[in-house]
């Protein structure tokens, strides 16, 4: 049995899209994220919401290894978003990650052209720990001075990640973090260093 989506679909959506907007704009921010899903495991309800507010026909999803062994989770996502699921990781539009601890490099991923940067994935990796009160220092656009971000897990090599992926700007991978309940973004133009 297929397990539903959004109880309000428009409005569901459009909370979630404003969460992950608003994270985006101010790095290093925790939203609050509400999501009132049962998806199928290893999908959690983070993942589940920020997929069927974000994916479409026309934004391809990939997913790990943990999340494409069960078909039950790609059926919710093509019923629910329309999305073509595809196992090309550099066709996504949005990478949904269960184990983030086993990422995959972000080369990976597409990467934008300089002519069209947009043409880039969004990785959207579950995390366990998410905190803004220590962790890495992140500066760039949409942060005042400076803030804090930290989340487990992740990959142990994710500074020298972040660091590439910001030294390609306008290119490069954006990142969301979710974590029960909330998220927090690390778009390209952010800047990572180690606290």
């Amino acid at each position: 049995m297929l397990a539903r989506g959004f109880t309000d679909p428009v409005h569901d959506a459009q909370g979630v899209f404003r969460a992950v907007m608003d994270a985006l704009a101010r790095p290093g921010t925790i939203q609050a994220l509400a999501t009132g899903l049962t998806p199928p495991a290893p999908l959690t309800p983070e993942l589940a919401a920020l997929a069927l507010a974000l994916a479409d026909a026309d934004a391809p999803l990939w997913l790990d290894a943990g999340l494409a062994q069960n078909p039950a989770v790609s059926a919710f996502l093509r019923f629910h978003t329309g999305a073509r699921i595809t196992d090309d990781p550099a066709e996504a539009a949005f990478a949904l990650v269960s184990d983030a601890a086993a990422c995959p490099d972000f080369s990976a991923f597409a990467q934008g052209m300089p002519a069209y940067p947009d043409r880039s994935a969004t990785l959207v990796l579950a995390v366990s720990a998410l905190s803004g009160d220590e962790g890495w220092h992140l500066d760039g656009p949409g942060i005042r001075e400076s803030a804090r971000l930290s989340a487990a897990p992740l990959p142990a090599d994710m500074p020298a990640r972040l660091a590439r992926n910001h030294a390609g700007f306008p290119q490069g991978i954006d990142l969301i973090l979710a974590a029960p309940g909330r998220l927090a973004a690390l778009p390209r133009s952010t800047r990572v260093q180690e606290g």
